[in-house]
């Protein structure tokens, strides 16, 4: 497989999932890298080069993180004023009325992204310090709705649609670790773990999976970061 840079990694993934149609109870799909194409480029050129120690996974953009920013966990505040990063957002396709993309006028703060940039920038510092060791990525760059505006995760979709989506995001993947060459990858979350272990087999890199911060994870409620921390120092992260 030919190494690439991310910028165009991830312009060749919006060329392929773009086609991808997707049935009930789908009803909206955002895709960031197209109408917030321009902060996520910001973000690759500015934080993604090569080497990285670890890559962090996530499952899929939030409604009010990537989906707003283009940045993955891109909660509005932490992306605007820690990580430096401003540009225009334009519109989905077709916008659910409940989740409307405001770029970075969004005055929602997505709770994930906060607690894992908020982690970022206590233990770190500064942007700098924290991506000469770690990039964070999302296994799949599509947010999915439901009619009334609930979010559905990838790992819901029917297999059909599911399996060519995964290829997709598998490949990208795999050429992104080829090209950070981190020595771990650490899914945020059990479906991205899995999915790392699927996408970069063959590869020499370890697997591992961190507590997912969402509120809606009850462990994640009871200090997420200290928990996090553990977490990786056993995994082998000097901290």
């Amino acid at each position: 497989m030919r190494v690439m840079e991310p910028v165009a990694i991830y312009k060749d993934l919006l060329r392929k999932v773009s086609p991808l149609r997707f049935s009930p109870p789908v009803e909206r799909v955002y895709n960031p890298l197209d109408y917030a194409w321009a902060p996520f480029e910001l973000y690759l050129k500015r934080y993604g080069q090569a080497p990285k120690e670890v890559l962090l996974l996530g499952m899929n953009p939030g409604p009010w993180g990537m989906a707003q920013t283009g940045v993955p966990f891109g909660e509005v505040a932490h992306v605007r004023d820690w990580l430096k990063i401003s540009a225009p957002v334009g519109k989905p396709g077709l916008e659910h009325p409940k989740r409307p993309v405001l770029g970075f006028a969004c005055r929602r703060s997505e709770a994930s992204g906060a607690r894992l940039w908020g982690w970022a920038r206590a233990r770190f510092h500064t942007p700098e310090a924290f991506f000469a060791r770690f990039f964070v990525a999302n296994y799949c760059p599509l947010v999915f709705m439901e009619d009334s505006g609930r979010n559905l995760t990838p790992d819901k979709l029917p297999k059909a649609e599911r399996e060519p989506l995964e290829r997709l995001c598998d490949e990208a993947l795999r050429r992104l670790a080829l090209r950070l060459r981190p020595r771990r990858v650490i899914g945020v979350g059990a479906f991205a773990a899995r999915r790392a272990e699927e996408a970069l087999t063959g590869l020499d890199v370890a697997i591992g999976q961190l507590l997912h911060p969402s509120p809606a994870n009850p462990q994640a409620n009871r200090g997420w970061a200290a928990q996090a921390e553990q977490s990786l120092r056993r995994q082998g992260v000097r901290l």
